[in-house]
């Protein structure tokens, strides 16, 4: 007789094997909109899958990390980051015995209320509406999830578990702030959703750098001095002032190791230090567990500083962001004033809801190529619309 792996047997092999501050499948709080439950998975395995399969997911592909999709095809999109943040965080998981499930979710749902053109996007979009309630990708990606997202009949959004729910609108970067009033803000997030945080870190200062030099924005010799990035270089055995081609990958995977290594280890020795047993004594504790050592957080430091003068202030990233953002303030400026051009299924919105958080949502829902594409309809005459 074949053996499968049900639902209640893959919860009972994560109550054995996980670690006791683990979050497990059969302690969720469950969903707002009762369903029943998987025969082959557990619910946060459940919920990555339907992440997966969101239109929001798939429109990642043509949304912007730092270069324009059409700048070409081997720099990372919003995707890839995604794709990238998750793998980090599931091996970060798997070390500490965490719920690994849990932890993709959250990480491959963390970016899906980004804009289109990136920061610059969101930056446009909460000046607009700065007396509209403003905008904030994370809480847009769980307004995506909750609301916007239209894939079953019986409810609206995807019906996600409550501590997925949780650890997307407690997303915290230096980028990311985060407005929980409706998910116990004064408890710190699981600490699978700590490993996001991190991830996400680690994901886009390394690929940042890397596509930087891809793209010849930064120099070798520009990071000469950069702490965390000779370190790498001394790890790979090259020498940080001159790269090949290989040896700027060789690195970039090795800045991912130190820092991979250090956050494990450091974390490792604070759930020592504060005798953590349970879910619920982490998610009490006074900060976040999930934490680099006091050096690597400054090398971390020093990173994003060279990163913030030397890529994205870069002449060439900042008149993009420029063009970026005049353009969706002239997208936003045409629907608001004739919201005729609208399509059917937006124009039925603006009559129930605030017409700025319907426009919002739309813009907000763009790639970058159907955002150019939209704009050359709207003000090109010679444009087919």
């Amino acid at each position: 007789m074949p053996m499968f792996a049900t639902r209640e047997r893959l919860e009972e092999i994560e109550f054995r094997v996980l670690a006791p501050y683990a979050l497990k499948s059969r302690d969720s709080r469950g969903r707002q909109h009762p369903e029943p439950e998987h025969a082959y998975r557990t619910a946060f395995q459940r919920d990555r899958d339907r992440i997966v399969h969101t239109t929001a997911f798939r429109r990642l592909e043509y949304k912007t990390q730092v270069f324009v999709n059409y700048e070409g095809d081997h720099y990372r999109t919003r995707l890839t980051h995604t794709i990238e943040t998750a793998q980090i965080a599931r091996t970060v998981a798997r070390a500490l015995m965490l719920n690994e499930d849990l932890t993709e979710a959250i990480a491959l749902a963390h970016d899906l209320g980004h804009t289109p053109f990136g920061h610059a996007g969101e930056a446009a979009l909460h000046d607009i509406l700065r007396e509209h309630g403003g905008f904030n990708h994370n809480a847009q990606s769980l307004r995506q999830v909750v609301e916007l997202e239209q894939r079953y009949p019986g409810f609206p959004g995807l019906n996600l578990t409550w501590e997925v729910r949780e650890g997307i609108v407690k997303h915290t970067t230096e980028y990311d702030a985060s407005d929980a009033r409706d998910y116990e803000p004064e408890h710190r997030a699981t600490l699978e959703a700590q490993i996001v945080n991190a991830a996400d870190e680690i994901a886009y200062n390394a690929h940042d750098v890397d596509d930087g030099l891809r793209a010849g924005l930064i120099l070798p010799q520009d990071l000469v001095g950069i702490r965390v990035w000779e370190e790498a270089c001394e790890h790979a055995g090259v020498r940080p002032a001159t790269l090949t081609e290989m040896q700027r990958r060789v690195v970039v995977r090795e800045l991912i190791n130190v820092e991979v290594t250090d956050l494990l280890e450091r974390t490792g020795a604070n759930l020592a230090a504060f005798d953590i047993r349970s879910p619920e004594q982490a998610r009490l504790h006074p900060t976040n567990l999930l934490t680099f050592s006091p050096e690597m957080a400054e090398k971390n430091r020093e990173l994003r500083q060279f990163l913030r003068t030397h890529l994205y202030r870069h002449y060439r990233v900042m008149r993009m962001a420029v063009k970026a953002q005049r353009l969706i303030r002239q997208i936003f400026d045409a629907y608001l004033h004739d919201s005729h051009v609208l399509p059917g299924p937006v124009q039925a919105r603006l009559e129930q809801e605030d017409p700025y958080r319907v426009i919002c949502d739309y813009i907000a829902g763009m790639t970058d190529r159907f955002a150019l594409e939209e704009h050359r309809k709207l003000f090109d005459p010679e444009e087919r619309t």
